[in-house]
């Protein structure tokens, strides 16, 4: 029997073809066995497609010898998530990042100061937040080691250099230099809502077919754009610029690292950024501990608490109590409750 494979298919396999990395790969891979027939004549090719994702996943899981080469872009996590800082030269970036944590980073009047990453802590409230300086990003240089940092990251703050005239240029630059490594700056402010059949560019009555692009391989970071030295001169007519070139793709949010002004309210902006929630625990009879949250991602439930505190209360789990979210004080829950942020959450285990 023919395979009688669709163009969706075909286009995934050239993706594949392309694809540099394992995890774009397997995605490629994935998308291939998602969209071909099912039927007898695919047979052996559905099973080849799962022996090589199989295949990859394993070379991936295998540990790396001792010998492996010095990454020097290697940042491990830490806090309740980690946000990399990108923009072009003289931004502000090390200002920012010096201003609101204890990176070992400075200020400097001249650029391409920040030669590697550094990370530093941001507290907010009870938690903390990493933020990573990165080398800055031009035409002509991008470090491609930077690409599986950035990836990785659970957010981005995009910084603009209002003291600049080439802003609009220096922006642009880097938006499209990441878009063309698959990177996808998202401003959550400035999410669109996905395309409907039947739309413009659709026959009237039609059901459009579901176009499988490079999207598929695409890493959406969701990102924040900071628009830096509001007190330079110009910078209000810069900012006006800035607005209406990027202003459908991103909500400036107006800052001065040398000033301060504007930062009342940015380490909250980076914590809602990451769509976490910090949850606390109570132990019964005993009560609730406020020093040191669970953070946990935005719709995780009671089960996903009880599985961050020890692996085996999921299995032994009787009873959830919330405090916060629940209709009232300490009210008895389902274990696919989902949690809000500040819940107070005391789990009955039977150990």
């Amino acid at each position: 029997m023919p395979a009688n494979l669709t163009p969706q298919y075909h286009k995934a396999e050239e993706i594949y073809k392309q694809a540099k990395t394992s995890a774009e790969k397997i995605a490629a891979l994935e998308e291939m066995l998602r969209v071909m027939p099912k039927h007898k004549g695919t047979d052996h090719l559905q099973a080849d497609l799962k022996r090589r994702i199989a295949k990859l996943r394993d070379e991936d899981a295998k540990p790396k010898g001792k010998k492996a080469a010095f990454d020097p872009f290697r940042v491990d996590k830490g806090g309740a998530g980690q946000v990399v800082l990108l923009g072009a030269p003289n931004a502000g970036k090390s200002a920012i990042v010096a201003r609101v944590s204890n990176a070992a980073t400075s200020a400097t009047p001249f650029p391409f100061a920040t030669q590697g990453p550094v990370p530093g802590m941001m507290a907010f409230e009870d938690v903390q937040v990493q933020l990573v300086d990165l080398p800055p990003i031009t035409a002509d240089f991008f470090p491609s080691g930077m690409l599986g940092l950035i990836k990785s990251a659970d957010g981005a703050l995009l910084v603009a250099d209002l003291s600049s005239d080439g802003i609009l240029e220096e922006v642009d630059t880097i938006v499209k230099t990441l878009e063309a490594s698959r990177i996808r700056l998202d401003d959550p402010q400035r999410r669109r809502e996905p395309a409907r059949n039947g739309g413009e560019g659709s026959a009237a009555g039609q059901v459009a077919e579901p176009e499988i692009e490079l999207e598929m391989l695409v890493t959406a970071v969701p990102t924040l754009f900071l628009a830096n030295k509001s007190d330079a001169p110009g910078a209000g007519e810069r900012l006006d610029l800035v607005r209406e070139y990027f202003g459908e793709k991103f909500e400036p949010i107006v800052i001065s690292a040398e000033t301060g002004a504007g930062f009342e309210g940015f380490p909250k902006a980076v914590f809602d950024l990451l769509e976490r929630i910090r949850v606390y625990s109570k132990e019964p009879g005993k009560q609730q501990d406020l020093s040191s949250p669970f953070v946990l991602k935005r719709g995780q439930t009671v089960l996903d608490l009880a599985a961050r505190i020890h692996r085996d209360f999921p299995d032994h789990l009787r009873q959830a109590r919330v405090w916060g979210s629940a209709r009232f004080d300490g009210q008895a829950v389902q274990r696919d409750h989902v949690l809000a942020d500040r819940d107070i959450v005391e789990l009955q285990v039977d150990i």
